[in-house]
Order: structure tokens, then C-alpha cells, then sequence
């Protein structure tokens, strides 16, 4: 097993997460993940283990510092090293005008979206200057961390700044041959869009304005976003660094 190549991805156990998770397996690494649901995260790891591949899940809340390190360390020494990190954890929020949005919750935005990923960037790219040989971190940022969106203000805030701290660390660390790179999904067809759909009057109707908004005339699928992540980590993408990467249909070409 610690021949094979090793992915760590962060919020893995549903929608993007989760088959981020599943394209990893199916890409031959072994995968660790992790996500503060426990029923999800061993549902997710049922279904990487139905198709052939092998993993672990880890219970934890990437906004805690050592929480993030014992999920790390924990893949360490199951497996020895890691090659890639996707770092996903992430919430919405609510829809509020920025006068109006409630303080607690945008705490917790800034928290799960930017402190998680700070922290388990930290420990990350530690992990990468110990084994000596370079490594590939993915941000997942989103379509609304390169625009505005109304009443998403926090939310959009959190991803902006994501991007600011790809770029930063890609300087930082690219000599020591650590790649570091935001993905920038547009929408994305999951459950929880289907939820949206069913609670809105005329929901055709409103599907089909929204899709106007895309070039392809469609949102993604998350099958389609979790294969840019892993193309982004191999051969391939071996000089892409400090990049901004939108998987978003042409939304944001606008």
C-alpha cells in the first residue's frame, strides 16, 4: 500500500466531497478523508471500498488545530506519505444582505471555509517539506470567489479569500517543488440542488433562466469537477502553481 500514491481530501463525505473521494479511488490512490458527519463519511467509504478501492475515513472539524493534525498524522501512519491534498470542506451560509446577515453565522463561514483551510494547509504542507519531494495542494474556492452575488456576501468573502491564500502559498513554496492551485466550481448538480428546485414556485421555469447564465447551458455534474482535481494533480499539470481554475460551464466568462 505505501507504494501506491495517497490522497488527502478534506470534507469527503457527500455531494463534491464525496465523489472527489470515489474519482481519487478510481484514479488508483488510496484515499484518506475526513468530514464532521460519521454516517456520511462511513457511507462514502462503503462505496469507495464497493468499487475497488481502498481508504479511510476520519471523524473531524477542520476549524479545530488539532483535530486537523491527528487526521493528518493518522494517514501518515497508515500509509506513510501523501502526494496530494484537496482541501473541501465548506458551508454556505444563508442568503442575507450584508447588513442583514446574522454574526454567528458568519463566524462559522469564516471558519469551516477559511480557517479550515488554513489550518489544514499548515499542516499539509508541512507533512510535504518533511517527505522532501514536493506535493500538490487543490483549494476548492468557487465561481463566487472571483464575483459577487447578492445576498452571499460571507460566502463569497470566504472564497475570495481562499484564492488569496492559494497564490500566497504557491509563492512560498514552489522551490520546494509544492504545487498549490484554487478550483473554482460554478454549479454543481447535486441533492441539494434538486432540494432548492422542489421549494421555489415554477421551478422549471427558474431552472431554465438560471441556465442562461451558463455558456454550456448546463451546471456541472460533481463527477465533472472531481476529474479536474485529479487531473490537476498528476503529469499533466505539472507546471501549473498559483493558478485560479474555474470549472464553471463559462458563468463567470460573463
Amino acid at each position: 500500500m505505501k507504494d501506491k500514491k495517497v490522497a488527502l481530501v478534506t470534507g469527503g463525505t457527500s455531494g463534491l466531497g464525496r465523489s472527489i473521494v470515489l474519482e481519487y479511488a478510481n484514479a488508483g490512490y488510496v484515499v484518506g478523508f475526513c468530514g464532521r458527519r460519521k454516517q456520511e463519511g462511513e457511507e462514502t467509504l462503503s462505496l469507495l471500498q464497493k468499487q475497488g478501492g481502498n481508504g479511510l475515513f476520519f471523524k473531524c472539524d477542520v476549524t479545530q488545530s488539532e483535530a486537523v493534525r491527528n487526521f493528518v498524522e493518522i494517514i501518515i501512519e497508515q500509509y506513510g506519505h501523501i502526494d496530494v491534498a484537496v482541501n473541501n470542506a465548506g458551508i454556505s451560509g444563508v442568503l442575507k444582505t450584508t447588513a442583514e446577515y446574522p454574526l454567528d453565522i458568519f463566524d462559522s463561514v469564516m471558519d469551516v471555509n477559511l480557517k479550515g483551510t488554513f489550518l489544514s494547509m499548515q499542516f499539509e504542507l508541512k507533512q510535504f517539506l518533511k517527505q522532501g519531494h514536493g506535493g500538490v495542494i487543490i483549494n476548492v474556492s468557487s465561481a463566487l470567489g472571483l464575483r459577487g452575488k447578492e445576498k452571499a456576501g460571507p460566502y463569497s468573502m470566504s472564497k475570495h479569500g481562499i484564492i488569496g491564500l492559494t497564490k500566497s502559498a504557491a509563492l512560498e513554496y514552489g522551490a520546494n517543488g509544492i504545487r498549490v492551485i484554487a478550483l473554482c466550481p460554478g454549479g454543481i448538480q447535486t441533492e441539494m440542488d434538486d432540494v432548492f428546485y422542489a421549494n421555489v414556485p415554477n421551478p422549471e421555469e427558474v431552472k431554465k433562466e438560471r441556465m442562461k447564465s451558463y455558456a454550456l447551458g448546463r451546471m456541472a455534474t460533481p463527477e465533472e469537477v472531481a476529474k479536474t482535481c485529479v487531473w490537476l494533480s498528476g503529469d499533466g499539470a505539472a507546471f501549473i502553481t498559483g493558478a485560479v481554475i474555474p470549472v464553471d460551464g463559462g458563468k463567470t466568462a460573463r
